[in-house]
């Protein structure tokens, strides 16, 4: 946890110092980002909400994502993407973050390896990537896809500033 809240810390400083807040729409990393976000005092000026978006049900629940929507391919940028857009839109974030993975020890049902996933940031700029492990081990993924999560959001409000 120590390298995530290193990171979240650098995040967290960023959003205080600019004044902005953060919603997050999480998966595969099971909570690991809010958690780590939550870990730095005065989270509280930053940090508005989110979920853990596991299953289809949540997507339903939590976001308000069904219909079409819900035929919509998991583990893809794009898919990450409409996370991020519908966290930041449900909680009027000026920045979200959307997650969506297969952490292992199997793939998942979309033909994804285990160590796929999934991270878009969405804000005064959007980006999207991919992030292959080549590892099925569950536990150490799920910290991967944090960092990889949180080190994405630190280089996109860095850019942003510029």
């Amino acid at each position: 946890m120590k390298t995530l809240t290193t990171l979240a810390d650098s995040v967290g400083g960023a959003l205080k110092t600019r004044g902005e807040t953060v919603a997050i729409a999480e998966s595969s990393t099971g909570g690991l980002v809010s958690a780590a976000l939550l870990a730095v005092p005065g989270a509280s000026a930053y940090f508005l909400g989110g979920g853990v978006i596991y299953t289809r049900d949540a997507r339903r629940a939590l976001l308000g994502l069904d219909g079409d929507i819900l035929t919509m391919r998991a583990s893809t940028q794009d898919y990450a993407l409409l996370l991020a857009r519908t966290i930041r839109k449900r909680f009027n974030a000026d920045w979200a973050v959307g997650e969506s993975g297969a952490a292992g020890p199997t793939g998942n049902s979309y033909g994804d390896p285990p160590g796929h996933v999934c991270i878009a940031i969405s804000g005064l700029s959007e980006r999207a990537i991919t992030v292959e492990t080549g590892d099925n081990d569950r536990e150490a993924n799920m910290r991967r896809f944090a960092e990889a999560t949180l080190d994405l959001f630190a280089t996109v409000l860095n850019e942003s500033s510029e």
